[in-house]
C-alpha cells in the first residue's frame, strides 16, 4: 500500500517549495503536514520522498542562478587548468563551497540514525523553530550589513556552511535560517547573506536528495508521486527565490521570526492537545 499518495504529494511539494528557501523550516512544515494527513513521519519511504522532493526545490536554484553557476564553474575549470587563474574570487568562492559542504556530509552520515529517530521528532520541531527564532532575532541586532558578496572570504564560507548543522540535528531550527543569520552575524547584508546561503545549500540539498532516492522508490512511495512531488516543488520554489531576493532588498526578517514564533507555539498546542502524535 502507498504510503504517500499523488494529492498527497502535491500539497508536500508545495509546502517543500514555499518553504525550503525562506527561514522558516521545510523539515518542520513538512513533517507538521504530513503530520496532519496522517502519513508516518518516520517511515524511511517517507523520509526519502522528503528528500527527493527537495532535489525539485534545489534545481530551481541550478535555473535561477544558472548564469552565476556557469560563471563559477567556468572560473573554477580555469583555474583548475592555470595557475594565474587561482586569485580570481570565483575560482576561491567555488573551493569555498566545497570545503563548507563537508562537515555537514560528516555529520549527516554519523549521526544519520538520530537524525531520522528521536532528532525527527515533532516536539523537536516546535522547540528548534522557537529557538531558531531567538537566533535570527539575535543576528538581526548584531547585524552591521557591512560587506556585499565580492567580500565573502574562506572562513565566511566555512563558518556559514558549518551552521547548517544546526538545520540538520534540529529540524525546525531551518537550514537558511541558519546560514542567514551566521552570515549576517559576520556583518554581511542581507542579499549577500541570502544568495551565500543558496550556494551552499546546493551540494548539501543535492547529495541528501541523491542519497535517500533509494528509499523513496524502494519503500511504497509511487514513482508518480514522486515525480509530480518533485515538479511541484520545483515551480513553487523557483517562484519563492525570486520573491525572497526582492524582499530582502527592503526588508528584515522579523516577520519570518514572529512567524516562526506563532507556528512553534501553535505545534506545541496540537501536539499537548493530540491533534497531532
Amino acid at each position: 500500500m502507498s504510503v504517500i499518495s499523488t494529492g498527497q504529494a502535491v500539497v508536500l511539494g508545495v509546502v517543500e517549495g514555499l518553504t525550503e528557501f525562506l527561514p522558516v523550516s521545510s523539515t518542520g512544515h513538512l513533517k507538521m503536514a504530513e503530520g496532519l494527513m496522517n502519513i508516518p513521519v518516520d517511515d524511511d519511504a517517507v523520509v526519502g520522498f522528503t528528500a527527493v522532493i527537495q532535489v525539485g526545490a534545489i534545481a530551481a536554484v541550478f535555473v535561477y542562478f544558472f548564469r552565476d553557476i556557469v560563471r563559477f564553474v567556468g572560473a573554477w575549470l580555469r583555474g583548475l587548468a592555470h595557475r594565474d587563474q587561482r586569485e580570481n574570487h570565483d575560482y576561491r568562492f567555488t573551493w569555498w563551497v566545497i570545503y563548507a559542504t563537508v562537515p555537514i556530509v560528516v555529520v549527516g552520515l554519523a549521526a544519520k540514525s538520530l537524525i531520522d529517530g528521536p532528532l525527527g521528532s515533532l516536539w523537536v520541531v516546535a522547540l528548534s523553530l522557537i529557538g531558531g527564532s531567538v537566533v535570527m532575532w539575535c543576528a538581526e541586532q548584531m547585524a552591521r550589513f557591512k560587506r556585499g558578496e565580492d567580500a565573502v572570504t574562506a572562513k565566511d564560507a566555512m563558518i556559514v556552511g558549518t551552521s547548517q548543522i544546526l538545520a540538520l540535528l534540529f529540524p525546525g531550527f531551518s537550514r537558511s535560517g541558519a546560514t542567514i543569520s551566521t552570515a549576517l552575524i559576520r556583518d554581511l547584508d542581507r542579499v549577500a547573506a541570502t544568495r551565500l546561503s543558496f550556494f551552499l545549500g546546493l551540494p548539501a540539498l543535492t547529495g541528501a536528495g541523491l542519497y535517500e532516492l533509494k528509499d523513496a522508490t524502494g519503500g511504497g512511495v509511487p514513482k508518480a508521486a514522486l515525480a509530480v512531488g518533485t515538479l511541484v516543488s520545483f515551480v513553487v520554489a523557483y517562484a519563492s527565490i525570486a520573491w525572497l531576493l526582492r524582499f530582502v532588498q527592503r526588508h528584515s526578517f522579523n516577520s519570518f521570526i514572529g512567524y516562526r514564533i506563532v507556528v512553534g507555539v501553535l505545534l506545541i498546542g496540537l501536539l499537548v492537545t493530540h491533534v497531532l502524535p
